[in-house]
């Protein structure tokens, strides 16, 4: 089994331990993760849906950033979740990304806010 370094998704998607007496040191807890069969894939859209019991994301590439997409977006990976882990998902999700804006500054989602206009030549 390959071993995993603990990421910040990871502790955050951790059940919180009880707090260790004073001067007691603190136990970790560490998942063991085999990765050797998982399968890296890319993803620039999100499709969110769901039923009574499931959360579905549909993960895939849009070919077409800008605007509205003429041809399908084809989905290449879909996960399935009941809500308790989606819930430690989202937590986790969100505790990554607020530590990426601490060190590297705010993420705009909108991209007309992140598109700069171009200045014409005089």
């Amino acid at each position: 089994m390959a071993k995993s370094k603990d990421t910040p998704a990871e502790s955050a998607a951790e059940p919180e331990a009880p707090q260790p007496a004073a001067g007691a040191e603190q136990m970790r807890q560490t998942v063991q993760v085999d990765d050797s069969k998982a399968i890296a894939c890319y993803a620039n859209f999100c499709r969110v849906t769901g039923t009574p019991e499931e959360v579905i994301l549909d993960l895939g590439l849009n070919t077409q950033p800008f605007g509205t997409p003429t041809e399908p977006i084809a989905i290449s990976q879909r996960i399935t979740l009941n809500y308790y882990t989606a819930k430690r998902m989202l937590a986790a999700l969100q505790l990554t990304v607020q530590r990426h804006e601490a060190a590297f500054g705010v993420l705009e989602t909108d991209v007309q806010r992140r598109v700069r206009p171009m200045t014409r030549p005089a």
